[in-house]
């Protein structure tokens, strides 16, 4: 790797760790009994490398974000000449600074669709928080205050903060902090592995549709402002919905006059071979929350497009919309997110998405169907997931519930030089864009290997 090495006194970071930092969703207690995290210390292209020395190929891009792959000299090139010229400067004071005009004209752009404005914010749950204001504002604006109620799904993630975890259907964040707060309610996910195991398709796509329309109907339409959902539930397990599910929601938006959100915070900026998840499914949202890929994590920038109806209402009534963040528009980070864009357009990696390693990581996982631990494998882009089962043709799980083989697998992919995540007894992958055949032979190859090391622990010391 053409990287320059630094010589970091690894046992001293790991003392440091456990002493003064505390982790992002982590068992804090599980973290001082290893004896600090692991400390990564550099990366170049689709690698990462570990403070042991230790490299493997990351299938999670970071974490869901680093899509034109680790090491571009060209951002920080970007970054540096944009802090010499400008480093911060703030949106509030009627003032804006020209990467962020710049790169709100051609996140524009990439939305269409009516899709004409763009709001900044730091990061994907911020972006939600600003969604969750702006459409209980529009509403009021438009005389119907009482249209405050946000339908989601279970197992949806929208972020970490207290209106991104009430807007997310993760029972477990929900039980920290008294959540969800009031005017959220949930309907079944899309889930048809989990939730309609051996169902058909299209019928399991228009009940869990459906279950949107009856939640509208129970709490009255009058009442409602918005559903929002990801096109494809990434942190929930890549939960890719059946064939016509989006559509039918959105259907069911129009029908009751009320806002349609996506959620492209994983799906934006190249991930299922369009520039959004919204553009694969054909349909029309309001409002669109992004991040992680806008500057490929970088730095930190997220953002909401915003449909040309809303701005309207915004400028007709006038008044403030009393909302922002210090960093809204923050010129570094902005400049280097437009860059991240054009090395994405020159590069071509949406469309190599769509038709070449979307496709090729399709099959590749598809070789995996033949093991006796996987019920299924599914992707969509490059987004995959590999679910594990305790006996062949069911979705039944080791221990007769969700959790026991994930994180059995994903330890071992690890250890073998793969990084992933193992999502309750889903193990899931999200590669740069970047990535090659040979690494998604590599990826697939560790997979398969690890499942193998994973079958004797889980068949000899789990009963099912």
């Amino acid at each position: 790797m053409n990287v320059p090495l630094r010589n970091h006194d690894i046992a001293e970071l790991k003392r440091l760790d456990v002493a003064h930092h505390l982790p992002a969703q982590a068992d804090h207690k599980l973290i001082a009994e290893m004896g600090g995290s692991r400390i990564i210390t550099r990366a170049h292209g689709c690698r990462i490398v570990d403070g042991d020395g230790n490299e493997l190929l990351d299938g999670m891009a970071g974490l869901w974000c680093v899509n034109v792959g680790y090491g571009r000299e060209e951002l920080a090139r970007v970054a540096y000449d944009q802090m010499l010229e400008l480093p911060y400067y703030n949106t509030f004071f009627k003032t804006v600074t020209p990467p962020a005009v710049m790169l709100a004209t051609k996140v524009a752009e990439k939305l269409g669709n009516g899709l004409t404005h763009v709001f900044f914010n730091s990061s994907g749950s911020e972006a939600n928080d600003t969604v969750f204001r702006l459409t209980r504002h529009y509403w009021a604006l438009k005389g119907q205050p009482q249209r405050k109620i946000f339908i989601s799904r279970w197992n949806a993630y929208h972020g970490s903060t207290v209106a991104g975890v009430s807007l997310g259907g993760m029972k477990a964040m929900h039980a920290q902090g008294g959540l969800p707060i009031p005017g959220v309610e949930h309907v079944i996910q899309p889930y048809r592995f989990g939730e309609a195991f051996g169902e058909d398709p299209a019928t399991f796509a228009a009940r869990a549709a459906q279950a949107i329309e009856d939640r509208i109907l129970a709490v009255g339409p009058e009442n409602v402002a918005a559903f929002i959902g990801e096109p494809i539930q990434g942190a929930g397990g890549v939960v890719i919905p059946p064939d016509g599910y989006w559509p039918l929601v959105e259907a069911i938006c129009r029908k009751y006059g009320i806002l349609l959100i996506c959620d492209e915070v994983i799906t934006g900026f190249g991930r299922l071979g369009e520039w959004f998840g919204f553009q694969h499914y054909g349909v029309r949202p309001d409002l669109v929350c992004m991040a992680k890929g806008l500057s490929s994590g970088y730095l930190p920038i997220s953002a909401v497009g915003v449909a040309d109806h809303i701005v309207a209402e915004l400028r007709e009534k006038g008044g403030d919309f009393v909302h922002g963040y210090t960093y809204s528009g923050h010129p570094t980070c902005a400049a280097v997110a437009l860059r991240n864009i054009e090395i994405m357009e020159r590069e071509g990696l949406v469309d190599r998405t769509r038709e070449d390693t979307g496709p090729y990581l399709a099959r590749a996982l598809a070789t995996l169907n033949d093991h006796p631990l996987v019920g299924e494998v599914r992707s969509l882009g490059l987004l995959g997931a590999v679910e594990i089962v305790s006996e062949k043709g069911t979705n039944k799980r080791f221990g007769g519930a969700e959790g026991t083989a994930g994180p059995v697998v994903r330890d071992l992919c690890i250890r073998n030089g793969l990084m992933v995540r193992g999502i309750r007894d889903t193990i899931v992958c999200c590669p740069p864009l970047i990535i090659s055949h040979a690494e998604i032979d590599q990826l697939v190859s560790i997979v398969r290997r690890s499942l193998d090391e994973a079958l004797p622990i889980l068949t000899g010391a789990v009963k099912t």
